[in-house]
């Protein structure tokens, strides 16, 4: 069984299981690490949203729940997303990060002899740029090959994939 560790913080959507769950014809184990939001990062939100042309998000950065007001989010996020890689027939386990994020990675990591990690987040511009997003930290960290994936919205009411002109992959 091919074992991934999957860092994620948002719900994953569907077009995101497909193309995971599509990246390897083994039997897929996932373990999937979901980051809840936190008041730190709120100014890099709004200037990667202001970066995207989401200036409407931008303006209501401040309106999303933080600390521990993600907490209970984050878990529903989390379980939306073990039931959608379950539903595509892989095994999936998972857990809330509640501390530094790349030691917690490097645990999970070394206990379940992954094989890769997959970072699936949205852009994130600034920290790209300087090489301080989670998948460039980790690729120094983990020992096992790193992914970087851009997060898909589901469709909007009207069909559109809100996230169509995005790039899907950065590989390293």
């Amino acid at each position: 069984m091919f074992t991934s560790v999957l860092m994620i913080e948002q719900p994953l959507s569907a077009t995101d299981v497909e193309f995971v769950t599509g990246l390897h014809d083994d039997d897929l184990s996932f373990v999937v690490l979901m980051q809840p939001r936190g008041a730190e990062d709120r100014l890099l939100r709004a200037i990667d949203d202001v970066a995207l042309g989401e200036l409407e998000q931008a303006v209501h950065e401040a309106d999303e729940p933080e600390g521990e007001a993600a907490l209970r989010p984050a878990a529903l996020a989390l379980e939306h997303s073990l039931r959608l890689l379950r539903g595509a027939g892989s095994e999936a386990v998972g857990q809330i990060i509640d501390d530094h994020p790349l030691d917690l990675l490097r645990s999970v990591v070394e206990q379940t002899h992954a094989d890769e990690v997959i970072v699936l987040t949205a852009p994130h511009l600034v920290e790209e740029f300087f090489h301080r997003d989670w998948a460039s930290r980790a690729r120094h960290k983990v020992g096992v090959p790193v992914l970087k994936l851009y997060a898909h919205a589901d469709a909007d009411e009207d069909g559109t994939d809100r996230n169509e002109e995005r790039p899907v992959a950065d590989v390293e």
